[in-house]
């Protein structure tokens, strides 16, 4: 069964992942706050900005923990789908360390 990876722009101006075997009603329940003690719920209104499909739950956690992990900037680039800009990103990060 198929899995989602996706980002969504909150109320508050953050971006939120998450993965997803439902999109539809995982979006559903961001957006009228089924859950409580999720992120999004004091961060409405939502609305969706990127996502992906991949094959099982172990690569969509995988790619969502990546991701979660990455820049306003990286995001960003993700979500414009600039593949180089992302490579670009990476390259500055990478000197950044560098000269540490």
């Amino acid at each position: 069964m198929s899995q989602y990876v996706y980002i969504l722009l909150c109320g508050d101006d953050s971006y939120y992942t998450g993965s997803t075997g439902d999109l539809s009603r995982r979006l559903y329940e961001h957006q009228n706050g089924r859950l409580p003690g999720a992120y999004t719920f004091r961060r409405r209104p939502v609305e969706l900005m990127w996502y992906t499909e991949v094959p099982t739950v172990i690569e969509a956690l995988g790619y969502e923990h990546q991701i979660k992990g990455w820049s306003r900037a990286k995001k960003e680039a993700l979500i414009r789908g600039d593949v180089e800009g992302i490579h670009a990103i990476v390259r500055a990060e990478r000197r950044r360390r560098e000269k540490q």
